[in-house]
Order: C-alpha cells, then sequence, then structure tokens
C-alpha cells in the first residue's frame, strides 16, 4: 500500500492499465447519422454525384433544379425536353430549339430518325454527347439518348405591349379593337397553351402572365398551342393589379371571368371596344385585389350540375362570343 499513494488518499481514478476506456464505452456514440453522411451507403454516393454534377452546371450555383415530366429546368426559363417521344412531338409543334442532344451509338428506331430530319430541316445543331454527359445534362432524367435544349421564352412588356396595341389600332393598322386575355393565378402550361390557341384563333392580340405564381411559355405550353406562340405574343407584368389600372388608363374594358357575374356573356355591351378578358384558377378563380380592378365580372350560362369551366374553356367560349358580336352585322344592314 506503501507504493501505491493515490490508493492510500482514496482518490477515484481508472484502473490500472485501462487509461480509462471503459469510463469512454458508457458515454455512448451519439445518434446515428443520416443515410446521405454516412460514406459506406448508397444515398451518400447518390449525393456527392448530385453535388459535382450542380458544381459542374453552367450558370448554377446551387444545383438546384425541377425534375418534371420529362423537362429540367435551368438557367433563366430554358430547359431540356428529354425522351424520344417527347422530343419528336416537340420538333413537330415548332417549339423553338437551341441544340439536339444525341447519344453516341444511339440505338435509331422511326421516333429518332425522324428527329434527325426534323432538326435538319429546321437547322437545329446537332449535338453527339457520351451517356454520362446526357445523364448530367439533363438530371439524371429518363432520355432514351434525345435531349432537346429549349431557349428561354424573350416575353414582352405587358404595359408596354397594351399600349402599343391600342396605338396602332387607332391608326388603322389593325381592323378590329384591341383584345387581350390576362391570367390570374393559371399555372398548368397546357392551359396557358391552349389559351394561346384561342386567342390566335379569334383575332385576339396578346396573353398576359403575371411574373410570380403563374405558368411560362414552356415546351409543353409550346406544345398545346400547336404553333399558335409564334403568333400571338405573351407578355409579362411584374403587378397583375397594376397592369390592369394602366389597361383601364389607355381605355380598355377590363372583364372578368366568374361563375357569380355581374353580367351574362350573351348581354355583354362592350364586345366591339378595347377588351381585356381576365381568367383565374378553376379552383379559386380570381383572386379579390383583381375582382376589384374589373369593370365588370362576366358569367357564361351553364347547366347548374357542372359547378364550373377549364380556364382554357372558359376564354375559348368568351373570345368566340366576342369575335361573334365583332363580325355581326349592324342593326338595319342588308347582307347580299
Amino acid at each position: 500500500m506503501a507504493g501505491n499513494p493515490r490508493a492510500a488518499k482514496g482518490k477515484k481514478g481508472p484502473s490500472k492499465g485501462t487509461g480509462g476506456l471503459g469510463r469512454k464505452a458508457l458515454e455512448g456514440k451519439g445518434p446515428t447519422p443520416k443515410a446521405e453522411d454516412r460514406p459506406y451507403h448508397k444515398a451518400y454516393r447518390a449525393k456527392e454525384l448530385a453535388e459535382r454534377s450542380a458544381a459542374k452546371r453552367p450558370g448554377s450555383s446551387s444545383g438546384q433544379g425541377a425534375q418534371r415530366g420529362g423537362q429540367r429546368r435551368g438557367r433563366a426559363s430554358e430547359e431540356m425536353v428529354t425522351g424520344r417521344n417527347s422530343v419528336v412531338e416537340a420538333l413537330r409543334a415548332g417549339v423553338p430549339a437551341k441544340a439536339l442532344y444525341i447519344a453516341v451509338r444511339i440505338e435509331v428506331d422511326d421516333r429518332v430518325k425522324e428527329v434527325l430530319k426534323l432538326a435538319s430541316e429546321r437547322g437545329i445543331p446537332l449535338m453527339e454527347t457520351h451517356k454520362p454527359e446526357l445523364d448530367r445534362m439533363t438530371d439524371e432524367a429518363v432520355h432514351q439518348g434525345l435531349a432537346l435544349q429549349i431557349p428561354p421564352y424573350n416575353y414582352a412588356d405587358a404595359i408596354d405591349l397594351a399600349q402599343e396595341t391600342m396605338d396602332k389600332y387607332k391608326k388603322g393598322y389593325i381592323k378590329h379593337a384591341p383584345l387581350i386575355v390576362a391570367l390570374d393565378g393559371i399555372t398548368d402550361p397546357r392551359n396557358l397553351g391552349a389559351i394561346i390557341r384561342s386567342v390566335s384563333a379569334f383575332a385576339g392580340h396578346a396573353v398576359v402572365v403575371p411574373e410570380r405564381r403563374s405558368v411560362g411559355l414552356t415546351a409543353s405550353a409550346w406544345k398545346t398551342s400547336a404553333g399558335a406562340a409564334v403568333r400571338v405574343p405573351v407578355a409579362r407584368a411584374g403587378n397583375l393589379n397594376r397592369a390592369l389600372e394602366s389597361f383601364k388608363g389607355m381605355g380598355y374594358f377590363v372583364l372578368g371571368l366568374d361563375g357569380d357575374g355581374d353580367v351574362s356573356l350573351p348581354e355583354l355591351a362592350v364586345a366591339k371596344e378595347p377588351v381585356c378578358i381576365v381568367v383565374g384558377s378553376e379552383g379559386k378563380g380570381l383572386s379579390r385585389l383583381v375582382r376589384e380592378n374589373c369593370d365588370q365580372i362576366v358569367s357564361i350560362p351553364i347547366d347548374s350540375a357542372m359547378e364550373s369551366l377549364n380556364a382554357s374553356m372558359a376564354v375559348g367560349i368568351s373570345l368566340y362570343e366576342v369575335s361573334r358580336q365583332r363580325v355581326a352585322p349592324k342593326p338595319g344592314s342588308t347582307t347580299a
């Protein structure tokens, strides 16, 4: 005992030769790391691959991208249409394209042959690319060896376009009064494409979309418009309510479409005047502020069993009625 002064004094401490390991073992190893933080887990490798892909992607610092319906959204509103069916449909519809990427040693079928033919006829640059690079460019989408790069749409300014259209009308450069359709809360690109198609069919002059919380002219919208997006300009408004106020100051009548309207569509009295028709989403309808900015709320007579119409269908019916009234002969006139 004389050779062990610590034991003689009764002080606590680790046993001889343990180095305190027994006490450390009781402390535990802490919470289990997430799967993506464990080097041996496949989620860790997937995370590393995604980070490397994002770091290499031009014009992207965070690597964020939306992958929906075979399309990737990257710089600005640029996107990639991927997959053989999607690419051939986009080219058939005349969707503007920046480049066509095709995998090296791709297995050629009828769709690939048609894609190459359409791209050649339109003078779209063809880029042969190895599969790993295509995987990276499309954020691991199912591309089947084909990817079509769509450039950002060049939106006009809503107020400038409305004023320009009004000036042309006053100078006699366009036959009928200006007719514009504005979208409030529409987020489905197919709705936008169908509305553009109706505006073109019934001699409308423009479509206006808000800058935020609204659909843009994507490849899907281009396809649904069946080429009408080439003829009908799409303009953006930084603030839709302010744009509507400006339209009214220029002489436009702003008409909101809603089931609970002030006037029924067949009784519309201002169809031959400059008009801006505003349509809301099928679920929520017009927002409160937009509704307050409308000169009239117009309803479409429908069967009571049907609660509402699809936005693009409601716009098509309204444009037809406006067009019908504009070309109708004046009372008392005769036709051959």
